[in-house]
């Protein structure tokens, strides 16, 4: 935005993603982002986006049809650009930890070798067969011969990263739009590279946005820790196009995530979450439950992401069913305070925009 530029809501980033409003919704893999939710929230203006990392070919293909039928509105389709390779290092000592949590849910200890199944290749032939219209990307960048697959195709890329270092990698590397994600997010971050002590980047949304603005030529999406009208507006302050949005509808009534899960998420508050690695292997944000307390008390560290990931899927099935929220991993922003309980998506994204409009017609 050019110095004495008034903030609009109708913004560069609307018109690539042919969008009403400059809202995406994050997509949340492991349930959450339901082919209702993704359709819902494009019907509404906003993008819908599908959590498709984990899932399976015939899975992600039946859900992306899904959405089709029920939307005719631009929608995107999340992966990870990671390695999956096996990677086995604290897998026997992690079991441990997981072992002890089992019998507390009355599950049988696990001792078979696990294997982390890759469905990257066949999830991005799926994403060109299917002719999705936007690609959103996490963990790293797409190879360039893939890029040049959807730039042949005209669909459109969004990379999530959380350094401006990241930003300029993602842009050289052909990202229509960038998405800065600050560690106020929820869940797993975009970050490319951890090292094996560290938590990833742990700059805050509203430090990050700003100097991704002014380091890349693409649009800036601002995301982590954003949940109403204020937090839309205060981004494009900051020179953004528009704003990513996870947590928020996490509660919403097309959300797929499990009653449990939104419960302990309206009753938590900007002090309940914790960065973790308890569950995955990899840096995420939620809300400090009994799972997360018996890696703390042990000090043992989990195995590496994806294997860690892989591992836990038996324990947080097993909790789903028990509706008991100490085992499941409650992936949370730090904005939960201003999450409303059971909103429609449309009715969330109606009230993202009446009151972004009000905060700008005081300034004009």
């Amino acid at each position: 935005m050019e110095r004495g530029e008034s903030l609009k809501l109708n913004t560069a980033l609307c018109g690539i993603l042919e969008i009403t409003y400059p809202i995406i919704q994050a997509g949340m893999a492991g349930g959450p982002t339901t082919p209702d939710l993704v359709a819902h929230v494009s019907n509404a203006g906003g993008l819908g986006t599908l959590g498709a990392a984990y899932l399976k070919p015939d899975d992600m293909r039946s859900a992306i049809r899904k959405i089709k039928d029920k939307t005719e509105h631009p929608f995107a389709v999340n992966i990870f650009c990671t390695e999956w390779d096996d990677r086995y290092d604290g897998v026997e000592d992690s079991q441990k930890v997981l072992n002890a949590i089992r019998k507390t849910l009355n599950i049988g200890h696990v001792t078979e070798p696990i294997k982390t199944a890759d469905f990257f290749e066949e999830q991005f032939e799926i994403m060109l067969e299917e002719n999705v219209p936007i690609i959103s990307t996490a963990f790293g960048v797409l190879p360039k011969d893939k890029v040049s697959l959807l730039k042949k195709r005209k669909i459109k890329i969004t990379a999530m990263v959380t350094t401006v270092r990241e930003a300029l990698i993602a842009e050289e590397n052909g990202a229509d739009i960038i998405i800065a994600q600050g560690s106020d997010a929820g869940g797993h971050r975009g970050t490319f590279q951890i090292e094996p002590e560290s938590n990833g980047a742990l700059i805050g949304t509203f430090s990050l946005v700003p100097q991704v603005v002014d380091s890349v030529s693409v649009p800036v999406v601002a995301a982590g820790g954003i949940m109403d009208s204020r937090g839309l507006v205060a981004a494009l302050a900051l020179g953004a196009q528009g704003v990513q949005m996870g947590t928020a509808f996490l509660t919403t009534v097309e959300s797929g995530a499990h009653p449990a899960y939104k419960q302990a998420l309206i009753h938590s508050n900007e002090e309940s979450t914790v960065i973790t690695k308890a569950f995955s292997g990899r840096p995420a944000r939620g809300i400090k439950n009994e799972f997360i307390k018996a890696y703390d008390v042990s000090g043992i560290s989990p195995a590496d992401f994806p294997t860690q990931n892989t591992l836990t899927g038996d324990i947080r099935r097993k909790a789903a069913e028990q509706n008991n929220p100490e085992y499941l991993s409650l992936w949370a922003g730090q904005g939960t305070r201003l999450l409303r309980n059971s909103p429609s998506a449309a009715d969330l994204i109606k009230e993202l925009v009446t009151g972004a409009e009000q905060i700008l017609s005081k300034n004009d």
